[in-house]
């Protein structure tokens, strides 16, 4: 079973932000990534790429999948996915908005929680079998409850970590 927390870390939540557009929130998710992948690649490769590349194309990922398909799951939540070239792990990113944007969800409402993900070209098959489980969690009235109302990064980070120990003890369906 592949956790929140396996994917996502604690430097990559972002509590109360203000935001004022789906593009933006994209670009402030790529900047954390792009980020992240600096410091997680070595040698040859991260040198290749600038942090500015690497937050382009992390940035075009995600605007090029959300033209495939809306990235809302419903009550408020996102989940936007992309591909790289670079890194050999998937990286997370959540966002609690301190207001609700416009993200032409399929149930008419605006989004304020966007959990973000961009994995490897390579070395992904693993996550595309466990993606819809994610998926499922992520949808839990419960779960999106907390996270809306979580005071703190931390608290976010806690409520992850909760929810990893809770989805543990659940029996499978497969």
């Amino acid at each position: 079973m592949l956790k929140f927390t396996e994917l996502l870390s604690p430097e990559n939540i972002r509590q109360g932000l203000t935001c004022t557009s789906k593009k933006r929130a994209f670009e402030i998710i790529s900047s954390l990534i792009a980020k992240q992948l600096s410091e997680q690649i070595d040698g040859l490769e991260a040198d290749e790429v600038s942090l500015q590349e690497k937050e382009t194309l992390c940035t075009d990922s995600l605007l090029n999948r959300e033209k495939l398909g809306n990235s809302s799951l419903g009550n408020g939540m996102a989940m936007p996915k992309g591909r790289l070239p670079l890194g050999n792990t998937p990286i997370a990113v959540f966002l609690q908005l301190s207001a609700p944007l416009k993200y032409d969800a399929l149930d008419h409402r605006e989004v304020d929680l966007i959990f973000a993900l961009l994995s490897p070209t390579e070395h992904c098959s693993n996550l595309v079998q466990e993606l819809p489980h994610l998926v499922e969690r992520l949808k839990d009235k419960s779960l999106i409850k907390q996270l809306r109302n979580a005071q703190s990064a931390e608290e976010i980070w806690q409520i992850f970590q909760f929810s990893d120990r809770q989805a543990e003890t659940l029996p499978t369906t497969e």
